[in-house]
């Protein structure tokens, strides 16, 4: 089969960023709770998760969307200047750019799927220039109504975005709750990427039929160029 659409999720796909959120949530956490979250909460609460249901886990039920909403801004404020910081060394995953400008002169239909929230999606559409391989308006992302990874809503909303049923879409994801996300949409492939130490992890989750380092390994053959 060839795919005619590709989604991608953003933090710790395209960009690997995971050790950022880790020091940035455990940071937070300590500041709320008094202790960092564990490698555990990581894994099954943070990762692929909305800032919001994150923030609504470290304070316990009951929290008014205000606090909730200025608590996120103020997290993701760390992890912005945690990047600021260390800008020299700002790249996208491995084999990306060249990946990208694949489906954008094959023209693939493809977008983001990202659990981030507005603030940050633009904050990484203008360091990275990704409007030269994604249309902005497209991105689907946290807007407060969609409910977050693990659920299927995400992946749905984008396959619909650009115009590819689910079946018909490769999905690249790196977390637990993202790639049962897209499992549970029906995603016609889904390839996890990420350092290699994380592909035996990776590999074990169902759904998963391929885990990649870099973007480079894909078989650029099983797409369907040329529009739909």
């Amino acid at each position: 089969m060839k795919y005619k659409g590709i989604i991608f999720d953003f933090n710790g796909t395209l960009f690997w960023d995971t050790e950022l959120h880790i020091k940035a949530w455990r940071f937070y956490s300590e500041k709320l709770r008094g202790y960092p979250m564990s490698d555990g909460e990581m894994k099954h609460k943070v990762f692929g998760r909305t800032n919001s249901s994150i923030v609504e886990y470290l304070l316990g039920k009951g929290s008014s969307k205000e606090i909730i909403d200025s608590m996120v801004q103020e997290k993701e404020k760390i992890y912005r200047d945690m990047v600021d910081a260390d800008l020299e060394n700002v790249s996208l995953a491995p084999g990306a750019e060249s990946f990208l400008d694949f489906v954008v002169k094959n023209n693939i239909a493809h977008t983001i799927a990202t659990g981030s929230e507005r603030v940050n999606v633009n904050y990484f559409i203008e360091i990275f220039k990704l409007g030269k391989w994604f249309d902005p308006s497209k991105i689907v992302i946290d807007d407060g109504f969609l409910p977050g990874k693990p659920e299927p809503d995400i992946y749905l909303k984008a396959a619909q975005v650009i115009g590819v049923t689910p079946k018909e879409c490769v999905v690249f994801e790196d977390s637990l709750s993202g790639i049962e996300s897209a499992r549970r949409a029906d995603i016609g492939k889904i390839i996890a990427i990420g350092p290699k130490d994380t592909h035996g992890d990776l590999a074990s989750l169902a759904g998963v039929g391929a885990v990649i380092h870099s973007f480079d390994e894909i078989d650029r053959s099983v797409f369907y160029c040329g529009g739909i």
